[in-house]
């Protein structure tokens, strides 16, 4: 597993460095502390996964999401973060982030994010997601939740379920054995039945009803 760190805090970055080395398996490709070094890390080095800081020397981490997953077409974004900013960390998961995780976390919890974030899972700190499905159920609360569940196909319940595990489009039509045209129309289907905006809603909405466990 090829892993590249992005933070301007450089002490935290070798010690997060360190770190990863320990465990078999895992290699850090590299080492970013701004927009630039990262974007050209990412394209030259093609890690598995990219450990990015949410701030980056007066520059904002988040807003690098997109450009990071174009440059490295495997790569999962898990943000490490020093910040409580909930608006923040749901932003980062809509801009295409599958993890994040604090910075004061035990490094045994820290191992363990990034072995899930590998293997597809979402993960999200706890305390966020009680604080989404709290915001989720009490804004669902005048919503026949039960009747759109009942209108998923089967097929549409999978995709959830894959979707809720982190996956993209393209990994999850390899899965089932479809076109990505089709996982697309899935998800207009199930955005529409459920009354969605974008995947971080489904998978909230997906925890909130059963259609998906939380990662452990």
């Amino acid at each position: 597993m090829q892993l590249l760190i992005v933070d301007d805090h450089k002490l935290f970055g070798t010690g997060l460095r360190l770190l990863i080395e320990t465990e078999p398996g895992m290699k850090v490709v590299g080492q970013a502390s701004n927009k630039a070094e990262a974007l050209a890390l990412a394209t030259s080095e093609q890690p598995n996964l990219i450990l990015l800081g949410q701030n980056l020397g007066g520059e904002n981490g988040l807003d690098l999401i997109p450009a990071l997953l174009a440059a490295a077409k495997q790569a999962k974004i898990l943000i490490v973060t020093g910040t409580k900013d909930s608006h923040a960390h749901r932003a980062a998961i809509r801009k295409g982030a599958v993890g994040l995780i604090f910075k004061d976390c035990a490094p045994e919890l820290l191992m363990k994010a990034i072995k899930k974030v590998v293997q597809g899972e979402l993960w999200v700190d706890r305390g966020l997601m009680s604080e989404l499905l709290d915001e989720f159920t009490q804004a669902d609360k005048v919503s026949s939740y039960s009747e759109n569940i009942a209108k998923l196909t089967q097929r549409e319940r999978g995709v959830i379920a894959l979707i809720a595990e982190g996956m993209k489009n393209k990994q999850i039509a390899e899965r089932l054995c479809i076109s990505e045209t089709t996982v697309s129309h899935h998800l207009t289907s199930i955005f529409t039945k459920l009354g969605v905006t974008d995947r971080l809603e489904l998978v909230i909405y997906a925890f909130a009803h059963g259609l998906a466990k939380i990662p452990r």
